[in-house]
């Protein structure tokens, strides 16, 4: 799999997973829930670009 391929995969699944927490009841413990799942699947890609804009081991590692 190749750089742009892994790019559009991470968008798709923040997406999909948006998708997803729109679509679960609202209600007091889903908001936890969903809240979390929100933000750890949108983390996915950005964790992915920052870890490609890395100019060498040592900046990829801190």
């Amino acid at each position: 799999m190749d750089r742009q391929q892994m790019l559009s995969r991470t968008k798709q699944y923040s997406i999909a997973n948006a998708r997803l927490v729109l679509s679960v009841p609202f209600n007091i413990v889903n908001r936890n829930y969903c809240d979390q799942l929100a933000r750890s699947a949108s983390s996915t890609g950005a964790n992915y670009r920052a870890a490609c804009r890395a100019k060498s081991k040592a900046d990829f590692n801190q």
